[in-house]
């Protein structure tokens, strides 16, 4: 099965988006916006900067359209959350499931850094990490899987990065000016230091001026 047919598949069997397995998102205009996000043909990152955002205010707060419906303390990141993260970003590529741009990654290590807590499992470490590797090899000049079938659960990031995609400097300039903006949880810099290492790029450095590429 290609690429394309694997995720026209997992398109066939999702839930309507008024049917959110698992979640509680009890706001329509959340509802709402995710629902038009997953509508759209053509990929919408301005759509998911502004929802991704609404899930980091929640994060932050506590409180908000995104934690409708449920307990959430402030700076957690909890099991909705990740659903709603993934929901946002799997959608927002369109039906070509277009690369995620820097903007969507910028947003992504934002809520990495408000979440001192966390109590999703790893949900969002895995599916952060995927997204920065996603946005930073398409930046690098490879070519990637559709963003669904990249993104999602069952796809390994190691069946779609190899030491054959490396990343230019600029690139793990930017990565690790990033990474250094915020707090980082042991988990999530271990699995970017994987990613990295994988790909053939030195492990994050120390200070983000001091960059080298093996």
């Amino acid at each position: 099965m290609t690429a394309s047919e694997t995720v026209d598949a997992e398109a066939a069997q999702a839930s309507p988006p008024q049917a959110v397995e698992g979640a509680r998102w009890g706001d329509p205009d959340v509802l709402a916006l995710v629902t038009a996000i997953e509508a759209a043909r053509i990929a919408v990152p301005e759509l998911s900067v502004a929802a991704l955002r609404g899930v980091l205010n929640g994060i932050i707060t506590g409180e908000g359209p995104t934690t409708a419906g449920r307990v959430h303390f402030s700076r957690t990141l909890d099991p909705d959350d990740a659903a709603l993260c993934a929901r946002i970003l799997k959608g927002a590529g369109g039906t070509a499931g277009m690369p995620v741009t820097r903007r969507e990654a910028e947003v992504l290590f934002q809520i990495d850094a408000a979440a001192a807590e966390r109590t999703d499992g790893g949900g969002f470490t895995e599916l952060f990490v995927k997204a920065i590797a996603h946005c930073a090899l398409f930046q690098a000049g490879h070519r990637v899987p559709p963003r669904q079938l990249a993104l999602a659960r069952h796809t390994p990031l190691s069946s779609w990065t190899s030491r054959s995609t490396g990343i230019t400097r600029e690139v793990l300039a930017w990565t690790a000016a990033q990474v250094h903006a915020g707090r980082r949880t042991p988990a999530t810099l271990a699995e970017l230091s994987r990613f990295l290492s994988r790909i053939g790029a030195a492990p994050l450095p120390t200070r983000p001026m001091s960059i080298d590429i093996s």
